[in-house]
Protein backbone atom coordinates (compact mmCIF):
# COMPACT_ATOMS: atom_id res chain seq x y z
CA UNK A 1 0.00 0.00 0.00
CA UNK A 2 2.82 2.39 0.75
CA UNK A 3 5.73 3.47 -1.20
CA UNK A 4 7.64 3.72 2.20
CA UNK A 5 7.20 4.07 5.47
CA UNK A 6 8.34 7.46 6.73
CA UNK A 7 8.72 10.45 4.06
CA UNK A 8 10.64 13.24 5.18
CA UNK A 9 9.73 16.82 3.74
CA UNK A 10 12.09 19.15 3.71
CA UNK A 11 16.14 19.35 3.78
CA UNK A 12 16.72 21.73 6.32
CA UNK A 13 17.88 21.04 10.05
CA UNK A 14 14.31 19.13 11.70
CA UNK A 15 14.02 16.98 8.08
CA UNK A 16 17.73 15.81 7.91
CA UNK A 17 17.75 15.53 11.60
CA UNK A 18 15.44 12.97 11.47
CA UNK A 19 16.60 10.97 8.90
CA UNK A 20 19.75 10.81 10.60
CA UNK A 21 18.42 9.10 14.13
CA UNK A 22 15.92 7.22 11.79
CA UNK A 23 19.44 5.66 10.07
CA UNK A 24 21.31 5.08 12.92
CA UNK A 25 18.91 2.92 15.30
CA UNK A 26 20.25 1.76 18.45
CA UNK A 27 21.24 -2.17 18.86
CA UNK A 28 18.52 -4.25 17.94
CA UNK A 29 16.10 -1.64 16.91
CA UNK A 30 14.27 -1.54 13.19
CA UNK A 31 15.66 0.48 10.73
CA UNK A 32 12.70 1.80 9.03
CA UNK A 33 12.48 2.81 5.62
CA UNK A 34 12.82 6.17 4.44
CA UNK A 35 12.57 8.98 2.09
CA UNK A 36 14.05 12.77 1.81
CA UNK A 37 12.19 14.90 -0.39
CA UNK A 38 13.85 18.46 -0.54
CA UNK A 39 13.85 21.32 -3.31
CA UNK A 40 16.12 20.44 -5.80
CA UNK A 41 19.09 23.22 -6.77
CA UNK A 42 17.46 26.63 -7.50
CA UNK A 43 15.53 29.59 -5.82
CA UNK A 44 13.80 26.95 -3.75
CA UNK A 45 16.73 25.23 -2.04
CA UNK A 46 18.21 27.54 0.60
CA UNK A 47 22.31 28.60 0.63
CA UNK A 48 24.49 27.69 3.07
CA UNK A 49 23.40 28.60 6.65
CA UNK A 50 24.44 28.70 10.48
CA UNK A 51 23.04 26.73 13.39
CA UNK A 52 24.12 27.67 16.95
CA UNK A 53 22.99 25.76 19.87
CA UNK A 54 24.50 25.27 23.23
CA UNK A 55 25.23 21.69 25.08
CA UNK A 56 28.10 19.75 27.12
CA UNK A 57 31.33 18.63 25.24
CA UNK A 58 31.16 15.19 23.38
CA UNK A 59 27.98 16.76 21.33
CA UNK A 60 27.24 14.21 18.52
CA UNK A 61 27.96 16.30 15.98
CA UNK A 62 31.13 17.93 17.37
CA UNK A 63 33.12 16.50 14.47
CA UNK A 64 31.73 18.78 11.98
CA UNK A 65 31.67 22.17 14.34
CA UNK A 66 32.63 25.02 12.59
CA UNK A 67 33.85 26.79 16.08
CA UNK A 68 32.73 26.36 19.66
CA UNK A 69 33.22 28.31 22.83
CA UNK A 70 33.65 28.34 26.42
CA UNK A 71 33.22 31.48 27.51
CA UNK A 72 30.43 34.18 26.79
CA UNK A 73 30.37 37.87 27.06
CA UNK A 74 27.37 40.41 27.33
CA UNK A 75 27.87 44.01 27.36
CA UNK A 76 25.15 46.40 28.50
CA UNK A 77 23.92 49.67 27.21
CA UNK A 78 26.20 51.40 29.36
CA UNK A 79 29.36 49.45 28.32
CA UNK A 80 29.76 47.31 31.16
CA UNK A 81 31.49 44.01 29.91
CA UNK A 82 29.72 40.44 31.36
CA UNK A 83 32.11 37.73 30.75
CA UNK A 84 31.55 34.23 32.24
CA UNK A 85 32.32 30.45 31.69
CA UNK A 86 29.19 28.28 31.22
CA UNK A 87 30.88 25.54 31.65
CA UNK A 88 30.01 21.88 31.65
CA UNK A 89 28.23 24.01 28.39
CA UNK A 90 29.54 25.32 25.44
CA UNK A 91 28.06 27.19 22.47
CA UNK A 92 28.35 25.91 19.20
CA UNK A 93 28.45 26.82 15.56
CA UNK A 94 27.86 24.72 12.93
CA UNK A 95 27.73 25.44 9.32
CA UNK A 96 24.49 23.73 7.33
CA UNK A 97 27.14 22.38 4.60
CA UNK A 98 28.79 20.19 7.11
CA UNK A 99 25.99 18.74 8.69
CA UNK A 100 23.79 18.10 5.36
CA UNK A 101 27.34 16.08 3.80
CA UNK A 102 27.24 14.03 7.15
CA UNK A 103 23.30 13.30 6.74
CA UNK A 104 24.16 12.66 3.02
CA UNK A 105 26.81 10.26 4.14
CA UNK A 106 24.38 8.19 6.36
CA UNK A 107 21.40 8.02 3.86
CA UNK A 108 23.98 7.00 1.25
CA UNK A 109 25.18 4.20 3.26
CA UNK A 110 21.79 2.83 4.62
CA UNK A 111 19.95 0.91 2.18
CA UNK A 112 16.63 1.69 3.86
CA UNK A 113 16.95 5.38 2.73
CA UNK A 114 15.88 7.52 0.01
CA UNK A 115 16.45 11.18 -1.38
CA UNK A 116 14.74 12.77 -3.71
CA UNK A 117 15.04 16.70 -4.85
CA UNK A 118 11.20 17.87 -5.66
CA UNK A 119 9.37 20.75 -4.68
CA UNK A 120 6.71 19.30 -3.04
CA UNK A 121 3.18 21.00 -3.57
CA UNK A 122 0.59 18.97 -1.16
CA UNK A 123 0.03 16.42 1.51
CA UNK A 124 -2.52 14.75 1.29
CA UNK A 125 -4.18 12.21 4.08
CA UNK A 126 -5.19 9.02 2.04
CA UNK A 127 -8.56 7.35 3.48
CA UNK A 128 -7.22 4.00 4.66
CA UNK A 129 -4.59 5.54 6.54
CA UNK A 130 -1.36 7.39 6.19
CA UNK A 131 -0.73 10.47 3.20
CA UNK A 132 0.31 10.62 -0.18
CA UNK A 133 3.14 13.66 -0.66
CA UNK A 134 2.79 15.27 -4.47
CA UNK A 135 5.10 17.25 -6.01
CA UNK A 136 7.38 17.80 -9.07
CA UNK A 137 10.71 17.17 -9.93
CA UNK A 138 12.89 20.05 -11.62
CA UNK A 139 12.76 18.52 -14.88
CA UNK A 140 8.36 18.86 -14.57
CA UNK A 141 7.69 15.39 -13.65
CA UNK A 142 5.45 14.54 -10.93
CA UNK A 143 6.24 12.79 -7.89
CA UNK A 144 3.61 10.48 -5.76
CA UNK A 145 4.67 8.67 -2.83
CA UNK A 146 2.64 7.04 -0.47
CA UNK A 147 3.75 6.91 3.63
CA UNK A 148 2.39 5.55 6.63
CA UNK A 149 4.19 8.62 8.13
CA UNK A 150 5.04 11.85 6.98
CA UNK A 151 7.15 14.21 8.61
CA UNK A 152 7.08 18.07 7.46
CA UNK A 153 8.93 20.55 8.30
CA UNK A 154 8.47 23.23 5.36
CA UNK A 155 7.56 26.49 6.76
CA UNK A 156 3.78 27.51 7.21
CA UNK A 157 2.01 29.38 4.59
CA UNK A 158 0.81 32.22 7.66
CA UNK A 159 1.34 32.18 11.43
CA UNK A 160 -1.24 30.92 13.63
CA UNK A 161 -2.95 33.49 15.83
CA UNK A 162 -1.51 34.91 18.49
CA UNK A 163 -1.54 37.52 21.44
CA UNK A 164 1.81 38.88 20.66
CA UNK A 165 4.11 39.07 17.24
CA UNK A 166 7.31 40.09 17.42
CA UNK A 167 10.28 39.77 14.40
CA UNK A 168 13.78 38.55 15.57
CA UNK A 169 15.71 40.21 11.93
CA UNK A 170 19.25 39.98 11.43
CA UNK A 171 21.70 41.09 8.99
CA UNK A 172 25.05 39.43 9.04
CA UNK A 173 29.00 39.64 7.68
CA UNK A 174 31.27 37.18 7.59
CA UNK A 175 34.67 39.30 8.18
CA UNK A 176 38.63 39.01 7.58
CA UNK A 177 40.68 41.65 8.85
CA UNK A 178 44.19 42.37 8.47
CA UNK A 179 45.44 41.85 11.77
CA UNK A 180 44.29 39.63 14.65
CA UNK A 181 41.23 41.76 15.73
CA UNK A 182 39.31 39.20 17.80
CA UNK A 183 39.41 36.44 20.77
CA UNK A 184 38.90 32.46 19.50
CA UNK A 185 38.09 31.41 22.61
CA UNK A 186 35.03 34.52 23.87
CA UNK A 187 31.61 34.50 21.79
CA UNK A 188 29.99 38.01 22.35
CA UNK A 189 26.19 37.03 22.66
CA UNK A 190 24.73 40.28 23.00
CA UNK A 191 25.96 43.66 22.95
CA UNK A 192 23.57 46.89 23.70
CA UNK A 193 25.57 49.34 23.02
CA UNK A 194 24.19 49.62 19.39
CA UNK A 195 21.88 52.66 19.31
CA UNK A 196 18.69 50.85 20.71
CA UNK A 197 15.48 51.58 18.81
CA UNK A 198 12.32 53.63 20.24
CA UNK A 199 10.76 50.14 20.15
CA UNK A 200 11.91 46.45 20.94
CA UNK A 201 15.60 46.20 21.29
CA UNK A 202 18.97 45.65 19.20
CA UNK A 203 22.11 44.27 20.19
CA UNK A 204 25.75 43.04 18.19
CA UNK A 205 26.27 39.55 17.77
CA UNK A 206 30.21 38.11 17.11
CA UNK A 207 31.18 34.47 16.58
CA UNK A 208 35.38 34.51 15.98
CA UNK A 209 35.88 31.61 13.82
CA UNK A 210 39.91 32.47 14.46
CA UNK A 211 42.02 35.90 15.32
CA UNK A 212 41.50 37.39 11.85
CA UNK A 213 37.96 35.89 10.89
CA UNK A 214 34.38 36.26 12.82
CA UNK A 215 30.58 36.41 11.73
CA UNK A 216 29.47 39.75 13.13
CA UNK A 217 25.72 40.60 13.12
CA UNK A 218 23.55 43.40 13.85
CA UNK A 219 20.26 42.34 15.62
CA UNK A 220 16.86 43.86 16.34
CA UNK A 221 13.94 42.45 18.00
CA UNK A 222 10.68 44.56 16.78
CA UNK A 223 7.43 44.73 15.04
CA UNK A 224 8.81 45.21 11.24
CA UNK A 225 12.13 44.64 9.90
CA UNK A 226 14.71 47.22 7.95
CA UNK A 227 15.62 47.59 4.70
CA UNK A 228 19.57 46.28 3.26
CA UNK A 229 20.33 49.77 3.32
CA UNK A 230 19.86 50.59 7.06
CA UNK A 231 21.57 47.34 8.51
CA UNK A 232 24.74 47.78 6.64
CA UNK A 233 24.43 51.38 8.20
CA UNK A 234 24.19 49.48 11.29
CA UNK A 235 27.02 46.97 10.76
CA UNK A 236 29.33 49.79 9.50
CA UNK A 237 28.33 51.92 12.59
CA UNK A 238 28.78 48.57 14.62
CA UNK A 239 32.53 47.96 13.41
CA UNK A 240 34.04 51.71 13.44
CA UNK A 241 32.07 53.27 16.52
CA UNK A 242 31.14 50.50 19.14
CA UNK A 243 33.58 47.25 18.51
CA UNK A 244 36.15 49.91 16.09
CA UNK A 245 38.51 46.55 13.71
CA UNK A 246 41.12 47.87 11.72
CA UNK A 247 41.13 46.99 7.58
CA UNK A 248 38.29 44.15 7.09
CA UNK A 249 36.95 42.64 4.23
CA UNK A 250 33.30 40.99 3.85
CA UNK A 251 33.70 37.69 2.79
CA UNK A 252 30.08 36.59 3.35
CA UNK A 253 26.72 38.01 4.46
CA UNK A 254 23.54 36.78 6.17
CA UNK A 255 20.24 38.24 6.69
CA UNK A 256 16.82 36.56 8.23
CA UNK A 257 13.65 37.56 9.89
CA UNK A 258 12.05 34.99 12.60
CA UNK A 259 9.16 35.00 14.32
CA UNK A 260 8.79 35.36 18.18
CA UNK A 261 5.34 34.70 19.22
CA UNK A 262 3.58 33.19 21.34
CA UNK A 263 0.98 31.40 19.29
CA UNK A 264 -0.05 27.54 19.20
CA UNK A 265 1.41 25.68 16.72
CA UNK A 266 -0.14 22.30 15.81
CA UNK A 267 1.91 19.27 15.32
CA UNK A 268 -0.49 17.27 13.76
CA UNK A 269 -2.17 18.26 10.59
CA UNK A 270 -3.82 14.92 9.89
CA UNK A 271 -3.69 10.70 11.28
CA UNK A 272 -0.57 10.00 9.38
CA UNK A 273 1.13 14.00 8.91
CA UNK A 274 3.23 15.78 11.57
CA UNK A 275 4.86 18.94 11.26
CA UNK A 276 8.23 19.18 12.76
CA UNK A 277 10.73 21.87 13.02
CA UNK A 278 10.09 25.56 13.48
CA UNK A 279 6.40 24.37 11.77
CA UNK A 280 5.96 22.56 14.73
CA UNK A 281 6.71 25.21 17.30
CA UNK A 282 10.54 24.41 17.48
CA UNK A 283 11.49 27.87 17.41
CA UNK A 284 11.68 29.21 21.30
CA UNK A 285 9.65 31.98 21.20
CA UNK A 286 11.90 34.41 23.77
CA UNK A 287 15.34 33.86 22.20
CA UNK A 288 14.78 32.91 18.10
CA UNK A 289 16.63 29.29 18.59
CA UNK A 290 15.72 26.47 17.16
CA UNK A 291 18.29 23.65 16.21
CA UNK A 292 18.39 22.40 20.19
CA UNK A 293 14.65 21.90 20.31
CA UNK A 294 14.72 20.58 17.20
CA UNK A 295 17.35 17.58 18.42
CA UNK A 296 15.28 16.64 20.99
CA UNK A 297 11.93 16.53 19.35
CA UNK A 298 13.65 14.30 16.63
CA UNK A 299 14.97 12.12 19.03
CA UNK A 300 11.62 11.40 20.43
CA UNK A 301 9.99 10.88 16.97
CA UNK A 302 13.16 8.20 16.27
CA UNK A 303 13.10 6.40 19.58
CA UNK A 304 8.99 5.84 18.91
CA UNK A 305 9.43 4.36 15.25
CA UNK A 306 12.12 2.08 16.06
CA UNK A 307 10.13 0.78 19.03
CA UNK A 308 6.78 0.84 16.50
CA UNK A 309 4.56 2.86 18.68
CA UNK A 310 2.56 6.08 17.25
CA UNK A 311 5.35 8.74 16.29
CA UNK A 312 3.51 12.01 17.55
CA UNK A 313 6.08 14.72 18.03
CA UNK A 314 6.17 15.89 21.71
CA UNK A 315 6.03 19.52 22.60
CA UNK A 316 8.84 21.57 22.18
CA UNK A 317 9.21 23.21 24.86
CA UNK A 318 7.03 22.98 28.19
CA UNK A 319 3.64 24.56 28.88
CA UNK A 320 5.75 26.73 31.61
CA UNK A 321 8.45 27.47 28.92
CA UNK A 322 6.13 29.01 26.61
CA UNK A 323 4.10 31.12 29.50
CA UNK A 324 7.49 32.92 30.62
CA UNK A 325 7.98 33.40 26.60
CA UNK A 326 4.25 34.77 26.39
CA UNK A 327 4.91 36.97 29.28
CA UNK A 328 7.98 38.01 28.16
CA UNK A 329 6.74 39.02 24.36
CA UNK A 330 4.58 40.98 26.05
CA UNK A 331 6.15 42.90 28.28
CA UNK A 332 8.67 43.36 25.29
CA UNK A 333 5.90 44.45 22.91
CA UNK A 334 3.99 46.98 25.51
CA UNK A 335 7.24 48.79 26.39
CA UNK A 336 6.57 47.63 30.21
CA UNK A 337 10.22 46.35 30.19
CA UNK A 338 13.37 48.15 28.58
CA UNK A 339 15.12 44.63 26.42
CA UNK A 340 18.59 45.77 26.90
CA UNK A 341 17.82 46.34 30.31
CA UNK A 342 16.37 43.11 30.96
CA UNK A 343 18.66 40.71 28.92
CA UNK A 344 22.11 42.15 30.59
CA UNK A 345 20.43 41.84 34.04
CA UNK A 346 19.50 38.47 33.62
CA UNK A 347 23.50 37.84 32.49
CA UNK A 348 24.49 39.93 35.74
CA UNK A 349 22.51 38.24 38.34
CA UNK A 350 22.31 34.90 37.26
CA UNK A 351 25.15 32.60 36.91
CA UNK A 352 25.56 31.89 33.08
CA UNK A 353 25.17 27.75 32.93
CA UNK A 354 22.09 28.35 34.63
CA UNK A 355 20.62 30.73 32.27
CA UNK A 356 21.51 28.61 29.55
CA UNK A 357 19.81 26.17 30.82
CA UNK A 358 16.77 28.51 31.51
CA UNK A 359 16.96 30.02 27.93
CA UNK A 360 16.40 26.58 26.83
CA UNK A 361 13.79 25.19 29.01
CA UNK A 362 16.36 22.83 31.12
CA UNK A 363 15.54 24.49 34.81
CA UNK A 364 13.59 23.57 37.36
CA UNK A 365 10.46 25.53 39.00
CA UNK A 366 12.77 26.45 41.64
CA UNK A 367 15.29 27.99 39.37
CA UNK A 368 12.83 29.52 37.42
CA UNK A 369 11.18 31.59 40.21
CA UNK A 370 14.57 32.44 41.75
CA UNK A 371 15.72 33.82 37.96
CA UNK A 372 12.27 35.73 37.58
CA UNK A 373 13.16 37.62 40.79
CA UNK A 374 16.16 39.19 38.64
CA UNK A 375 13.40 40.65 36.47
CA UNK A 376 11.20 43.68 36.49
CA UNK A 377 8.73 41.74 38.74
CA UNK A 378 5.59 44.30 38.86
CA UNK A 379 5.71 45.24 35.08
CA UNK A 380 5.97 41.14 34.29
CA UNK A 381 3.12 40.89 37.51
CA UNK A 382 0.99 43.02 35.33
CA UNK A 383 1.36 41.17 32.41
CA UNK A 384 0.94 37.78 33.86
CA UNK A 385 -2.75 39.43 34.98
CA UNK A 386 -3.24 40.55 31.62
CA UNK A 387 -2.59 37.89 29.14
CA UNK A 388 -5.96 35.71 30.05
CA UNK A 389 -7.76 38.84 28.81
CA UNK A 390 -6.04 39.17 25.35
CA UNK A 391 -7.56 37.83 22.11
CA UNK A 392 -5.60 35.67 20.08
CA UNK A 393 -5.25 37.25 16.49
CA UNK A 394 -3.90 36.10 13.13
CA UNK A 395 -1.21 38.59 12.36
CA UNK A 396 -0.47 40.77 9.58
CA UNK A 397 2.97 39.67 8.72
CA UNK A 398 3.97 36.79 6.43
CA UNK A 399 5.12 33.50 8.34
CA UNK A 400 7.72 32.38 5.47
CA UNK A 401 10.86 33.52 7.03
CA UNK A 402 14.31 31.89 6.94
CA UNK A 403 16.39 31.56 10.38
CA UNK A 404 19.60 32.82 12.49
CA UNK A 405 23.21 32.60 12.53
CA UNK A 406 21.74 31.34 15.97
CA UNK A 407 19.41 29.02 13.81
CA UNK A 408 18.81 29.07 10.05
CA UNK A 409 18.57 31.37 7.34
CA UNK A 410 19.14 32.32 3.88
CA UNK A 411 20.36 35.68 2.82
CA UNK A 412 19.25 37.87 0.42
CA UNK A 413 22.23 39.15 -0.78
CA UNK A 414 25.11 37.24 -0.48
CA UNK A 415 29.01 38.02 -0.85
CA UNK A 416 30.33 34.60 -2.01
CA UNK A 417 27.73 32.85 -0.29
CA UNK A 418 24.91 32.68 1.42
CA UNK A 419 20.89 31.29 8.98
CA UNK A 420 17.85 29.17 12.44
CA UNK A 421 14.42 28.20 10.14
CA UNK A 422 14.63 26.11 8.81
CA UNK A 423 13.08 24.82 9.16
CA UNK A 424 14.25 26.02 9.32
CA UNK A 425 15.34 25.99 11.20
CA UNK A 426 14.65 28.64 12.69
CA UNK A 427 18.34 29.56 14.57
CA UNK A 428 17.60 28.75 14.06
Amino acid sequence: MYDTEVAVVGGGAAGLSLAHRLCGPPAGARCPEVTVLDAPPGPLRPPERTWCYWEGPDGEYDDVLAASWDRLRVHGADGAALTGRPAPLRYKMMRSAAFEKLVGERLAATPTAHRLAAVVDDVRTLPGGGAEVRGTTAAGAPVRIRARWVFDSRPLPALPPARTTLLQHFHGWFVRTERPEFDPATADLMDFRTPQPDHGLSFGYVLPLGPREALVEYTEFSAAPLDEAAYHRALRHYLTEVRPLGPYRITASEQGVIPMTDARFPRRAGPGVFRIGAAGGATRPSTGYTFAAVQRQTRAVAAALHQGRTPAPPPPHSARSRLMDAVLLRALDTGRVDGAGFFTGLFRGVPMERLLRFLDGGTRLREDLSIGLRTPVLPMLRTVAELPGLRRRPPVRPARTAATAREPVPPTAPAPHRNGPSDDDPPE
